[in-house]
């Protein structure tokens, strides 16, 4: 896209002054912007839920079970500090690398400041990891402390101790029992050493003595296949991206009615802080921009905390927002009049995507559109809270239906892209120009290229764009693994073309330095959009000889009703397969208004044929938008649902493709059995 060509959004994008943007850390960036508004609200709480040892103290105000409390950029600017001067009493300082092994709540996000400004390296653990992998985590990045949420979480990490050399455990909540450790503290006592013994100028001299360039956290990528390696990532990998982001979705003085993050954002944060997702867009993004963040209890409870909390942003995987659309479908259908309801939410929907995808939607569509919002978009927006104004989407492809009907009924979601190695945002969509099924223009800054040398894109070719494994390259990426030199060296390339059209980016290249491979299959159309295929590992090649990639099958049927998830299958077999979990629920309603007796036991279920000739009908119509090769000709149904906690997904929804398929081998026998 040349200069010439960009849409003025860009070019505006491209001016733009962000008064936050200066070469610093994340601990500087965080004082700056609490110093900007010291009595608004910045974090927002609920009680019954914790046992939080910060409130036990007299730290925090005891919260309601049903409505959230608030503590101000002041307040929360004291415990930062009073934590890091209490974490540099108990011995750590620059360079240690100190655990986080809790699940996302505001202690969560104090602790990290604090330990930031203390000059400490966070390495997180998952609140999902076994024993064993709590002690890898802990392990290879030789950690020197750990603060961990709970005694729930304390007694799986004492099974592992013994092989740790640990000096120092923080416990977030107050203990229920004594412990006769004298390493062991709660979060109260470090902040009450810290309140004891701090002192600005000693405090400033710590932020001084931290620079931009200085490793900030190890963030450990899923594990998806083999061991999770450790990121490198750096407090101006992170601030970095926090400033390019704000390019892109940031506060403009001369468009104020312009959707933004800024100081007037209400976002909610329920997605795993141990992640970089959330960690940067719902945490560094959001205090460096002066938001008020509120945190959900559990995932269990989020629709209810979404409604009480009526947040204006957030950030969310694509499995959420599937979820949410089958919430909706579900509340269309019941009750009184379920059919004719489902036939209007029916309608909606069309209505939604015929006006999303329209350049100008005229009078009368216009007038379907009021109309379909008085019946059923008020409805669905309200149960979000009713203050909506942007989500976020990533850590996954969303499917590009879901995204057309959730913007046309009103609820902007700007779907994005990026990677642990990436801090993580590559690129997002602009609320200037929602082009659902794209993941935006790379951020400015961020340079981006396509490598068409491997053989398998040649199936994926379009006849106006570029397709191949995407490389970047920008102050956002990773300087690679810790302690793991091989894969850091096979993570990076020169330039493996000369440089020409291929590079995604207007005008001269930003960044240097050799280019990071994504692993990722991803078209550049020739406006400069980025669109995901599948990651690369995951393209199968049937044999045939004809490559398929997974993912915009799967995508296909995210708001089918009758699917719940799906995964694709035929690696260097005849045909495309796929293992289906149907939507159960949904199931049984059909089976009930049809007079259906379906067994009880779900293993009966999956194998029942009427059940196979149900879901088989959603499968026949969603291939019709597929080449011949590229269609599922067989599928299996399976008896439960993929989770986190059955390991068939990581923590951040996505699918654990060989767990999968070895917990279901049997039935991908039974679809390949005529071969």
């Amino acid at each position: 896209m040349s200069k010439q060509q960009e849409p003025e959004w860009l070019t505006r994008e491209r001016a733009y002054d962000d008064e936050l943007e200066r070469y610093g850390t994340i601990p500087e960036l965080f004082e700056r912007s609490a110093k900007r508004q010291l009595d608004s609200d910045a974090q927002l709480y609920k009680g019954g839920v914790y046992d939080r040892s910060l409130v036990e103290s007299g730290v925090l105000p005891a919260a309601s079970d049903d409505e959230f409390a608030t503590i101000s950029y002041r307040e929360m600017r004291d415990i930062v500090r009073n934590l890091a001067t209490g974490f540099r009493e108990l011995g750590l300082g620059a360079e240690d690398r100190v655990g986080l092994f809790s699940n996302t709540r505001m202690e969560w996000a104090q602790a990290d400041f604090g330990l930031l400004a203390a000059g400490c390296v966070i390495t997180t653990v998952y609140t999902d990891s076994s024993p064993q992998q709590v002690e890898y985590l802990l392990s290879d990045p030789e950690a020197s402390a750990v603060v961990v949420e709970n005694e729930q979480l304390l007694d799986r990490f004492f099974e592992v101790e013994e092989s740790l050399d640990l000096e120092t455990i923080v416990l977030i909540d107050e203990p229920t029992e004594s412990y006769d450790r004298e390493s062991l503290y709660t979060l109260a006592d470090v902040h009450e050493l810290g309140a004891e013994n701090f002192e600005k100028e000693t405090y400033d001299e710590w932020l001084d003595e931290t620079h931009p360039e200085d490793l900030a956290s190890l963030i450990y990528t899923s594990g998806t296949t083999g061991k999770p390696k450790g990121v490198r990532l750096t407090h101006w990998n992170f601030r970095s991206n926090v400033h390019q982001i704000r390019r892109r979705i940031g506060p403009r003085d001369a468009e104020p009615d312009r959707l933004s993050i800024d100081d007037h954002t209400t976002a909610i944060s329920f997605l795993p802080l141990a992640h970089v997702f959330e960690r940067l867009a719902g945490h560094f993004l959001m205090f460096g921009s002066g938001a008020s963040v509120g945190y959900a209890e559990s995932t269990d409870t989020i629709a209810d905390d979404i409604f009480r909390l009526k947040p204006t942003a957030g950030g969310s995987v694509p499995r959420v927002y599937e979820r949410i659309f089958d919430s909706m479908r579900e509340q269309a259908s019941e009750g009184s009049g379920g059919a004719v309801k489902q036939r209007i939410f029916n309608w909606a929907l069309d209505v939604a995507k015929e006006y999303q995808i329209a350049d100008d939607p005229g009078a009368l569509l216009r007038l379907k559109h009021g109309l379909a919002d008085r019946l059923v978009y008020s409805d669905v927006k309200e149960n979000l809270g009713g203050n909506i104004e942007l989500m976020v989407s990533g850590g996954g492809s969303l499917s590009k239906d879901l995204c057309q009907i959730f913007n046309g009924m009103g609820i902007t979601i700007l779907e994005g892209y990026g990677l642990t190695e990436t801090s993580p945002v590559i690129s997002v969509n602009s609320p200037d120009d929602i082009r659902p099924g794209t993941l935006g223009v790379p951020l400015e800054g961020i340079d981006v290229a396509i490598d068409q040398s491997a053989e398998l894109e040649e199936e994926l070719e379009r006849s106006d764009s570029l397709v191949g494994e995407l490389l970047v390259r920008g102050d956002n990426v990773t300087s690679g693994y810790w302690n793991k030199p091989g894969a850091t060296e096979r993570s990076f390339t020169e330039d493996p073309f000369e440089e020409s059209d291929q590079v995604v980016a207007p005008g001269e290249l930003t960044a240097s330095g050799d280019w990071f491979r994504t692993g990722d299959l991803v078209e550049r159309t020739p406006e400069g959009f980025l669109v995901f295929h599948d990651r690369i590992k995951q393209v199968f090649v049937l044999d045939t000889g004809k490559n398929v990639a997974p993912q915009p099958l799967e995508d296909v049927f995210a708001t089918e009703d009758r699917i719940e998830q799906i995964m694709v299958l035929g690696d260097n077999r005849k045909f495309v397969g796929a293992l289906v979990v149907p939507n159960f629920e949904r199931l049984r309603s059909w089976a009930e208004s049809n007079d259906i007796a379906l067994p009880d036991d779900p293993e009966k279920l999956a194998n029942d044929d009427r059940v196979v000739s149900w879901v088989q009908e959603t499968i026949a119509r969603g291939n019709e938008q597929f080449s011949e090769h590229e269609q599922i000709k067989k599928f299996a149904l399976v008896p439960e649902e993929w989770t986190p906690e059955n390991d068939l997904l990581t923590p951040s929804m996505k699918k654990k493709r060989r767990t999968i398929l070895e917990a279901y081998q049997d039935r991908v026998d039974e679809i390949y059995s005529d071969e």
